[in-house]
Order: structure tokens, then C-alpha cells, then sequence
């Protein structure tokens, strides 16, 4: 009788068990029998997960300042890039440019396959930028990307809370790259951004406000009809190709269409970044998350 009742508080309190008993999933969106699988820790601080056309992810390592690749095929990471800007927030152009938020110099970088960096923006109106800090591509083209102040012990010549633009806001750099303009200038710090596959809306979420919304995208990238879609913010975001939306923090949290959450993904660190979708088939979600990287498999697949 001890040996039984040993063996079932051991069963009870072991971390897979506590983590699998904590999922949920109201609508069934995770794969029958998937576990959280912890692809590699060591790093300082994970961010900014981009999924290339052929399912890679590639993500940040911002305190290290380097961007990392994951293998979808051989689960294998290794460096695509040193000297990386301090990337934060980024996102794949269908040419296969990675776009990055490198706030390092408060700036947008276009990143081409060999690693070789280009500047986007550097500055609005003259001044510096207070940090891009991620970004969303349009199918259209063009993109949108948000800039909170997060003072950085690397920056020089800034303290506290000082910052050169007048608020923290969401700002659309055009196609041509010849037009720069804000497009949100309400809310209190915009972290995560993600936008619909057609190009028709886009989430943004204020973690300051703990609040995420929706914006109807008019085709000259202005935004409209902004809406509550939930009250949580996120660090970073994505979305499935059933319009579910994927929010982060305390591991991640999955909102339907309609801003209902259908699920919960509890991750063993204090604090989740961003997630994407990896994999050729768009099903495996790759999770950043303090120190290491995750998997999980899912039933939906994200869109590209």
C-alpha cells in the first residue's frame, strides 16, 4: 500500500504530469497524444521566432546578440548571424528577406540568405526611433511594426525613460520603402503584432494596457475600425490558418476569431517571448521562452 501510494504521488507531482494536466484545449487545435519538447536551452534571452518558406525557424538570442537557425528537418540549431543588431521581433518576406527589429541603434533591418544587413529605417521625422521592436509583413507588401521603449543597458546617451519620439506607437514602412507614417499612436506600449493571410486585418497588442486589438487594413496601409478583440497583451504573436490567435507570456494562450480563449499552453519558464509555426506542413509550434526553445505539435497550421 505505501509503495502504490508512493508511486502515485510521484506520478502527481512530476513536472510532465503538472504540465500536461495544466494544458487546455477546449477545441482541440494541439495533436492527440503532442508534448511540449524542450529543443535546446544555454541561451541568455530567446525572441523574434520567423519561419522561412521551407519551415526553418529562425530566432533570437538578443543579451548574445546573435540570430540562430532551427532545422525543422534534422532539429538541429546553429548561428545564421553575429553581430546581430541586439534582433528582437522578426518576420520573412516571401523573397526570403528577413526583416528584423535591431534595436541595438533603434533601427528596421532587411536581412538577406547570407546574413549581410540593410537599413530600413533609422530614424522618423529626424529622430531616433524608441526600439522597433516587432514586425508583420503584408502579403501586399509593405509593413507595420511597433516601437515601445524598453531602455537597454547597451544604449548609449539613453536613461530611464527618455525617448525622442513623443509616445509609443505602431508604424506602416511602405512597400517602396519611400513612405514611413504611424498608423497607431493610442495605445500605451505595442509589443505584438500579427496580421490576417489576406491582408485584410491586423492584432496588435498593448502589453501595457493588457489589452490586444483588431484594425481593419485599408489598402494604402492606414489602419481603421479598431476593436477590443481581448483583454490580454502579449510579447509576441502569431496566428493559425483557422484565424485563431496565439499570445504569449504566461506560456501561450490561444484566442478563436470571435476573441474567445480555446486554449493554454503552460511553458516550464517564467516568461514566454514569441511563438510561430515551423515545419513544412505549418504544424509544429516553435515557442521562445527565457533561456531555451520549444515544440509542440498542433492539429492547425499557421499560415506563411
Amino acid at each position: 500500500m505505501k509503495i502504490q501510494y508512493l508511486l502515485t504521488l510521484l506520478i502527481a507531482v512530476s513536472p510532465l504530469y503538472l504540465l500536461m494536466a495544466q494544458i487546455e484545449d477546449k477545441k482541440k487545435i494541439i495533436e492527440k497524444g503532442a508534448e511540449l519538447i524542450k529543443v535546446q536551452d544555454g541561451f541568455s534571452f530567446t525572441e523574434g521566432p520567423a519561419v522561412s518558406r521551407v519551415g526553418d525557424v529562425y530566432f533570437t538570442d538578443q543579451p548574445n546578440n546573435r540570430i540562430h537557425k532551427w532545422n525543422a528537418i534534422s532539429d538541429e540549431i546553429t548561428v545564421f548571424k553575429e553581430d546581430a543588431g541586439r534582433s528582437n521581433g522578426m518576420f520573412f518576406m516571401l523573397d526570403g528577406t528577413l526583416i528584423s527589429c535591431a534595436d541595438e541603434e533603434n533601427q528596421l533591418w532587411a536581412i538577406d540568405d547570407a546574413g549581410k544587413e540593410e537599413v530600413l529605417v533609422s530614424a522618423f521625422k529626424g529622430k531616433k526611433l524608441n526600439g522597433p521592436n516587432d514586425v508583420w509583413v503584408r502579403p501586399k507588401g509593405g509593413m507595420y511594426f511597433t516601437d515601445p521603449l524598453y531602455p537597454r543597458p547597451y544604449w548609449e546617451g539613453i536613461r530611464g525613460d527618455e525617448k525622442e519620439q513623443d509616445g509609443e506607437h505602431v508604424y506602416f514602412l511602405s512597400a517602396d520603402r519611400t513612405e514611413l507614417f504611424r498608423v497607431a499612436e493610442d495605445l500605451e506600449k505595442p509589443n505584438g503584432i500579427i496580421g490576417t493571410p489576406d491582408g485584410k486585418y491586423l492584432y496588435v497588442a498593448d502589453i501595457g494596457a493588457g489589452k490586444t486589438y483588431k484594425y481593419e487594413i485599408r489598402e494604402d496601409g492606414y489602419l481603421i475600425n479598431k476593436e477590443l478583440f481581448c483583454e490580454m497583451g502579449s510579447d509576441g504573436m502569431t496566428i493559425d490558418h483557422r484565424g485563431n490567435v496565439y499570445l504569449t507570456g504566461d506560456g501561450v494562450t490561444v484566442f478563436d476569431m470571435r476573441g474567445q480563449k480555446i486554449a493554454h499552453i503552460p511553458v516550464p519558464a517564467s516568461w514566454t517571448a514569441n511563438v510561430t509555426f515551423g515545419a513544412l506542413d505549418r504544424k509544429t509550434l516553435f515557442i521562445t521562452a527565457m533561456d531555451a526553445v520549444y515544440t509542440i505539435r498542433m492539429k492547425n497550421r499557421g499560415v506563411w
